[in-house]
């Protein structure tokens, strides 16, 4: 299919990797992060068996860089999470929560730390480039903030790291789990991470020069032919299966640290002060009333995920909201994320979903649904 037959504007962006996605057959699109992202390339069921057994290539060009630089960006970074940043080190990636004055969250990113006063904030949907100016006007701090030409693609499943052993050779096998590594494919200028949206082993290769986009996609398809790679999209199947936030959805600025279960992103007594320390001492405090579980929902499976929150009711009354749900082929059931009040949230707990087709019960269950440890990802 040709690019021009999907009729796209010029107010939406495109990835350096769009024509080379068009042609491996993208057939739909979304937007996210004011650009394109390829969300179909056949049936999303072989796209999760594709990544679970072998490896996938995704164009995540979406995952924009907010680049933090100058002799404060450390102190100015710090400034932005809750999450204890005093021991990370340069190389170092950390999962991290953006939080405001209330303690609200506006996004989970990755945090690079290329140098010591050079980091990139790896951003899901949300315009933490226009918070992160606007923080620093009146900060005080001397720090410059932009968003760089960078570009990333993810690299995922098992085969992954053959894949990556053949384009950069054995060394790449050293990199550990989050961390990243500055390198050049062919000549194009690269920071390869040991991170990824897929709770599978993985890489996150962060192209430094759009124009080389295709040059990039098409190489390493060709390295991954053998090993059964395959163009992809981010897996739904996967990600819920990990128990992974899906920005918008599972979060948003009304949902603070504590109610996801991510207290361990939330140091309250480092001397750093962080915007909404105070609001985040308070909930902590006084406790929440409600909390993210995972939910089994018996029913036919699932055709996709859910494009709406689904009510929950227990005794007649709304207790909470289904914010991502789909079915997993690998377990045989349809699995959820879901925002409960707290005094429904203990395992076991039964529920009634209101499904489009009609109520039906859940069962409140532990999350992550697959691999709890992330020994898949980590290994």
């Amino acid at each position: 299919m040709n690019a021009d037959a999907f009729g796209f504007g010029t107010q939406i962006r495109k990835s350096p990797y769009f024509d080379a996605t068009v042609r491996w057959g993208a057939k739909g699109f979304s937007v996210y992060n004011h650009m394109y992202i390829p969300r179909d390339f056949g049936d999303p069921e072989q796209n999760f068996w594709n990544l679970v057994n072998d490896a996938i290539l995704c164009d995540v060009a979406v995952e924009r860089q907010v680049e933090i630089t100058g002799p404060d960006a450390a102190r100015f970074v710090q400034m932005l999470t809750p999450r204890d940043l005093s021991k990370m080190k340069v190389g170092q990636c950390k999962y991290i929560l953006i939080t405001n004055a209330e303690g609200g969250i506006l996004n989970d990113p990755i945090l690079l730390r290329l140098a010591e006063n050079h980091f990139w904030i790896s951003l899901a949907d949300s315009d933490i480039l226009l918070w992160a100016q606007g923080v620093a006007v009146h900060s005080g701090l001397d720090v410059q903030i932009c968003e760089p030409d960078v570009s990333p693609l993810q690299l995922q499943g098992p085969k992954s790291g053959l894949v990556m052993q053949a384009l950069f050779g054995e060394d790449i096998l050293d990199l550990k789990y989050y961390w990243l590594r500055e390198l050049e494919l062919d000549g194009i200028p690269l920071i390869v991470s040991r991170t990824g949206w897929s709770s599978e082993l993985g890489y996150e290769l962060y192209l430094r020069d759009g124009s080389k986009g295709d040059a990039l996609w098409e190489r390493i398809m060709a390295a991954g032919m053998e090993f059964g790679l395959k163009p992809g999209h981010t897996s739904s199947i996967r990600r819920i299966e990990g128990g992974m936030l899906s920005y918008h959805a599972d979060a948003d600025i009304k949902t603070n640290p504590y109610e996801l279960g991510l207290d361990r992103l939330v140091n309250l007594d480092m001397e750093a002060d962080f915007i909404g320390k105070a609001a985040l001492r308070r909930i902590r405090d006084q406790g929440v009333t409600r909390m993210q579980v995972g939910l089994i929902i018996e029913a036919d499976p699932l055709a996709g995920p859910n494009t709406i929150f689904w009510q929950i009711n227990r005794g007649g009354e709304a207790i909470g909201k289904v914010t991502s749900a789909i079915y997993s082929p690998r377990l045989d059931r349809n699995i959820a994320l879901a925002m409960v009040d707290v005094d429904h949230a203990r395992i076991g707990t039964q529920v009634e979903v209101a499904l489009p087709s009609g109520p039906t019960v859940a069962t409140v269950v532990e999350r992550p649904f697959f691999d709890p440890k992330k020994s898949l990802a980590a290994a």
